[in-house]
């Protein structure tokens, strides 16, 4: 069962988002990378990079890591899986999730996934 509607945040079209890229987004108060793999899958993470101390992630490097889709911060580097919000360079690190989906060619954001 999906979230309400009003718990979701329309973010913007996909096609504005460029495939292996990301954008970032107020939902809720919170700030929020979305980010579009090459398969056209969205997924959402918190924005801020709890290593690098700063909301960039919006702005990494998405790709794969094995078979994971992550992003790599723009500042040290480190690979936050897209799925999980799980630092794959660090075990105790992990950045919030949030449930997103496609709606007409409209990205839209729900609320924060619980944790692992």
């Amino acid at each position: 069962m999906s979230a309400p509607e009003a718990t979701w945040t329309a973010v913007c079209r996909l096609e504005q988002i460029e495939v292996e890229g990301g954008v970032a987004a107020l939902v809720g108060g919170a700030a929020v990378a979305v980010f579009r793999t090459h398969d056209d899958t969205v997924h959402a993470l918190g924005n801020y990079d709890p290593l690098g101390r700063a909301s960039v992630l919006a702005r990494g490097i998405v790709g794969t890591r094995g078979e994971v889709p992550c992003v790599a911060s723009p500042l040290h580097k480190q690979a936050y899986d897209l799925r999980t919000g799980q630092c794959l360079d660090d075990a105790a690190v992990r950045v919030p999730t949030y449930d997103v989906r496609v709606d007409r060619g409209v990205v839209l954001v729900g609320p924060q996934r619980e944790g692992p």
